[in-house]
């Protein structure tokens, strides 16, 4: 009697084993634990996950948030200029020499002004000529605050002729100046009228040849 079992394996092949491999013991415990725990602890493992995915969400806005403006910077406090910089010497007009000047003298006004800062102290003017002295009135020193100009009367007096000329081309004052940053010696050249205005004085007082 013929008939068709089962095929036996050829030589060389394995029959194909569908049986799971066998489960470590120690992981087979380990799931059993999970599984319990989770039984027992339901609520809290959700809470937790809960949580965490809140926090990955609060952490990745923080990190994209917009970024604030920099508050505007301060701006610093204006600078006190030199008094130099700040002050104007102007060539008025010639005045009459006032009583009890000695012979050879004369005078002119000249305007001081302050621009701005602090208030500037003029505590000396002279001239670069060694044949001349001069005062001033008011006497020096006198202050004059920002905004503000003073009039200033300035005799001058031939002490010896050689040592003036007789032709003044751009004659000039030197003035020292003070304010809370510097204290500075200034050249203030009064332009063309005060230059034709020294030299005219200048041939009066030498008219008579004197020495």
């Amino acid at each position: 009697m013929s008939g068709i079992g089962p095929l036996e394996p050829g030589e060389g092949t394995r029959a194909r084993d569908n049986t799971p491999p066998p489960v470590p013991r120690s992981a087979g415990r380990a799931r059993t634990f999970l599984a319990a725990w989770y039984g027992r602890n339901r609520r809290t493992a959700l809470t937790l996950v809960a949580l965490a995915v809140l926090l990955g969400g609060a952490g990745a806005l923080f990190a994209t948030r917009p970024r604030p403006a920099p508050p505007p910077s301060a701006p610093r406090p204006a600078q006190v200029p030199y008094p130099a910089q700040a002050v104007a010497v102007t060539f008025l007009d010639g005045r009459r020499t006032p009583a009890g000047a000695p012979p050879r003298s004369f005078s002119f006004a000249v305007l001081v002004s302050v621009e701005s800062g602090p208030p500037v102290t003029v505590t000396r003017v002279t001239q670069p000529y060694d044949g001349l002295s001069l005062r001033t009135d008011p006497v020096v020193p006198f202050r004059t605050k920002a905004g503000s100009a003073r009039k200033i009367t300035i005799t001058m007096h031939v002490t010896h002729c050689r040592g003036v000329p007789m032709n003044a081309g751009l004659p000039f004052l030197d003035v020292t100046l003070r304010n809370t940053r510097a204290i500075q010696i200034h050249g203030f050249i009064l332009g063309s009228r005060y230059a034709r205005h020294l030299s005219r004085a200048l041939k009066v007082a030498c008219s008579n040849s004197a020495p």
